[in-house]
């Protein structure tokens, strides 16, 4: 049996309703002006989205729409690796809190981890700049 990954929390509160940060998030067309790990430019490939990144070709499936607040979204590294990543929209009084959770996978480094978590704070904080700026 396959042990439990090492995981950690990173979230950021959005001065935005809830609803407005999950239709945001949950449209790929968005995801390159606040995902920056995934890449630049994208195209529609289905049900898929295909970005351009600095790696490679990149193709990320966000869920259907849901009532949940869930945009996890799977994304297929140009390696043929597939990777899940939780995210979830909480209502937050009139805000938002949008937490992902980073699973540390098996041969990831601490200081890649760590990377990794400072990238997504980066991301999350540009979610934040382009949401509270509308």
């Amino acid at each position: 049996m396959a042990r439990p990954f090492q995981v950690r929390h990173v979230s950021v509160t959005i001065d935005r309703p809830a609803s407005a940060v999950y239709a945001f998030m949950s449209n790929g067309e968005n995801l390159v002006q606040w995902a920056t790990g995934l890449g630049s430019a994208y195209e529609r490939d289905g049900d898929d989205w295909l970005v351009h990144g600095p790696d490679g070709l990149v193709r990320a499936r966000l869920p259907k729409a849901n009532e949940f607040g869930v945009v996890d979204h799977t994304v297929t590294l140009p390696t043929g690796v597939t990777v899940h990543i939780p995210i979830r929209v909480i209502s937050n009084g009139e805000g938002a809190t949008v937490s992902v959770t980073l699973l540390r996978l098996d041969g990831v480094s601490d200081e890649k981890f760590d990377a990794d978590a400072r990238w997504v704070e980066r991301d999350l904080a540009t979610l934040k700049s382009v949401l509270e700026a509308r």
